[in-house]
Formats: structure tokens, sequence, C-alpha cells
């Protein structure tokens, strides 16, 4: 918004006013980039903050405590007088998203039944995608409110903040968060509350018997970087590196300078963004659908495949038809707006919401937290890399930048193909077994003699939480 920029980023307001610029390179400031990436920063930060917070105090408490962060920084946003006082609230937001993002996957998908963990986990990014969806269409409603209209949108953040503090102090909290803190009682009650029966003994059994091993684990950081550990630890690295470099984060917060930069106008680039985040949320109901019927390699594979066609033909298009000083026609302006949400929609029922699913669901309890941690911070550091050198990306690749995010996709959907395991019906506490099954994950494991002659009776156990 212009009083936006007049306020904060004088530069970048005249730089866009120029009637003549490089039509890449009009946004390409390193000061608007930093305020951008210094959420995913600071949420980096405090997602390793969280992590013995979340074990110690429980996953409810993280929760609530994200809420908090959320709040004082739509506070201080909303109120911001100089460019301090502005990216102190943004650091504030990132504070939150990183107590947030380390705790509600994991308390979905240990408060889920095996049988629908996957939908039940992608509830988290059908949230996420709304509160995207939402921000667009009050940037676009608040647009024309000068000069105040963009404290409104920042200051509006307040609502779902206010939300997510006052719905933490009214959750339960997990049963395995709350046997691996000595509260045994209390954990079989909260289980049999909330599985509706009060037949849960088996699974109780699981929950106890893995939170007396993770009682034993003094240093859950350093055991997770044990060999036994390899694979779920490389899954936590890479799952998230892949999903931010997929491009969607760039298409998602930098969609309205992306979509003026090909010549939309100011209200038509915001009515773009706004219907890339329409797309985004609703495709995640068709991954919510199918996630645990046509499992999590499939989605991955086949979302993966179609982001590679969209963004080549997005590339080509730009290549051809835009350049310095030239505006694309209103045909290929919606050729191009169409592909990208096709490659959204791919996203959306794949990398989005799996990507986060898959690392909540894989450690064990010993290690989870810490886990769920390090695939938080993988995430946001790559987010806050990406979102620091896109604006200066675009500058130097021009169309390039799609091609380049087209390359990793690829890299990055071979690598399930050939290294992530299926882990649809699989019970959380029985995990360890599905690597062990694995062509390439079982040459690198460790021997467990007792795992291995337990091995048939445990793969009944699993065959059964499948069905």
């Amino acid at each position: 918004m212009n009083p936006f920029l007049q306020k904060f980023f004088p530069e970048v307001y005249r730089k866009k006013q120029h009637a003549h610029e490089n039509n890449y390179c009009k946004y390409d400031s390193q000061l608007l980039a930093s305020f951008t990436s210094s959420l995913y920063l600071a949420g980096l930060v405090a997602s390793l903050v969280a992590s013995p917070i979340t074990r110690n105090y429980g996953r409810r408490t993280s929760i609530i405590c994200g809420g908090v962060s959320f709040l004082v920084g739509a506070t201080l946003n909303a109120a911001a007088q100089n460019f301090a006082m502005l990216l102190l609230g943004r650091i504030m937001l990132g504070v939150g998203i990183g107590f947030g993002n380390q705790a509600i996957p994991l308390y979905l998908s240990e408060m889920a039944p095996a049988h629908l963990r996957g939908a039940l986990n992608m509830m988290f990014q059908l949230a996420t995608t709304l509160g995207i969806f939402t921000a667009n269409m009050i940037n676009y409603g608040t647009e024309k409110l000068n000069p105040w209209g963009w404290r409104l949108s920042l200051g509006l953040a307040a609502v779902p903040a206010l939300l997510m503090t006052v719905g933490g102090l009214f959750l339960p909290e997990t049963p395995n968060s709350l046997v691996e803190r000595g509260n045994i009682e209390e954990g079989r009650r909260i289980l049999e509350k909330i599985r509706g029966t009060e037949n849960v003994n088996a699974e109780f059994q699981d929950i106890v018997d893995a939170s007396e091993l993770a009682k034993a684990i003094k240093h859950p950081f350093r055991n997770i970087l044990e060999k036994r550990n390899r694979p779920q630890l490389v899954m936590a690295i890479c799952m998230p590196t892949f999903q931010i470099l997929t491009g969607i984060n760039s298409i998602l917060f930098y969609a309205p300078v992306l979509f003026q930069s090909m010549g939309f106008g100011g209200s038509a680039s915001l009515y773009s963004s706004a219907l890339t985040g329409a797309v985004l949320a609703s495709s995640t109901f068709i991954s919510i659908a199918t996630v645990d019927k046509l499992g999590r390699r499939v989605l991955l594979i086949s979302g993966g495949i179609q982001m590679v066609i969209c963004q080549c033909i997005v590339a080509v298009i730009l290549g051809v038809k835009f350049g310095n000083n030239q505006e694309l026609s209103k045909g290929f302006s919606v050729l191009v707006v169409t592909v990208i949400c096709l490659f959204v929609v791919a996203f959306g029922w794949s990398w989005g919401p799996l990507g986060w699913t898959i690392p909540s669901e894989i450690f064990a309890l010993e290690t989870r937290s810490a886990g769920q941690s390090i695939t938080v911070a993988v995430n946001l550091l790559f987010t806050f890399i990406i979102g620091q050198a896109f604006l200066a990306l675009l500058c130097t690749f021009k169309f390039g930048i799609f091609l380049f995010f087209a390359g990793w996709i690829t890299i990055m959907t071979i690598f399930v193909y050939v290294f992530l395991p299926e882990t649809k019906g699989v019970p959380i506490e029985e995990m360890i077994l599905m690597w062990r099954k694995h062509w390439f994950w079982k040459k690198t494991l460790p021997a467990y003699p007792e795992l291995d002659e337990s091995n048939g009776r445990e793969s009944n156990s699993m065959e059964m939480g499948a069905r």
C-alpha cells in the first residue's frame, strides 16, 4: 500500500512511481526484504526455545505462548510510528510462529487416532491457508482506506492471536505429554475422553512404554543425531527444505509485488493474490479427503510433477512475452494467473500439508519435540533465506526464477520416490519398524535383535492399525 511504503520504505515508493524501469527490479530493496524475512528468522530462534518448553511444560503451554507473542506483535505493528517499532512487532509475530509451528502439529499428531492422523494434521495447513486467504482479502479491503488502511490490516492479526491465546486455555493436554511428565492417571483419563471409550489399554500401554524410554533420554537433541534416528533426522531436514524450495512462499507473500511486476495494477495485483490464497485454502480439502486413502507418497509425487509443469509454463510465457518496460497482454496475464493457481492447487494438496504432517508423525516420543523443533527451524531458515533473497533473485534471474524453483521441485520429487516410505495408517509409536523395512534405510540402521525377533508380531500390529 502506498501510504505504508511512503512512511517506512520511501525508496521503494519512489522506484514504484517511475514510468520506465526494469519490470523485475522495481521492488528490489534489502530493507523491504529484511522486514518481510525478519519474521522467519525470529521464528527459527523461537522454535528452538520452544522445544524444551513443549517437552517440560506441555504442548498447550507452547500454544498459549505463541498466542501471546502474536498478540504483542499485532499491537506493535498496528501502532508503529517508526521502522524500529514495525520491525519489533514483526519479530514478535515470528516468535509466535516459532512456538505455534513447533507445538500445534505435535499436538494434532498425538491427539489423533492413527487412521485419521493424516487428515486431522492437515487441518493445521487448512487453517494456515484460510489465514493467508483472509489476510489477502483484508489487504484488498483496506487498500482504499488512506492513509491508515495498513494499520487496520496489520492490527487485525490481533483477532486470531486472541482466539489462539484464549482457546489454548481451554485445550486439554495430550495424553503423551501428560504421561511423559508423570501424570499417568490424567493421561489415561484424557485418552479415554478423546477416544470416546474406556477400551484404550493397548494404545495407552504404547504411550507409557514410549514415555519410559523418553525419560531415559536426557538430551533429545543429542540423541536425535544417533545413527538409529538417522532416517527421521534426514526427513526432518529435507521435507521442510524442499517445501520452501517449491517457491510457494515467494509467490504467496510477494504475490502483490510479483503481479505488479508483471504489469497488473495495484488493485488487480491484490485481487490476484487473494485469488491464489483462496485456491490454496480450497485445495487443502483435496488432501484432507485423500491422504489417508491414497497415502502420502502418491500425493507428494503427483503434486511435484504438476508444480514443475506449471513453473516451466510461467517461465516460458514471461521469457517470450514479457521484458523490460513491457506489460503482459490481458490474455497472457489471465493465463499466467491461471497457471500460478494450478501450481498453488498442486502445492495445496501435496507439499503444503504433507511437509508438516510427515515430520510430525515419524519421530519416537523421546525425540519428538526435538524433531519438530528441527523441522520448524529448517522451514523458517529457508523461508528467511528465500524471503531475503527473492527480490534480488527476481531482479537477477528475471523469468528464470521459475525455472530455478522447477529444478528444486524435480529433485525433491525424485527424493520422495526413492527415500520416503509410506506412513499411511502406521501407528505413531511403531514408526521405527517402517524404517527397518525400507530398502535403503534398513541398510543404515544399527541392529536391534529384540526388534528383529518380534518383527512378525509388530508387523501384524501395524497391519491392524492400518486397517
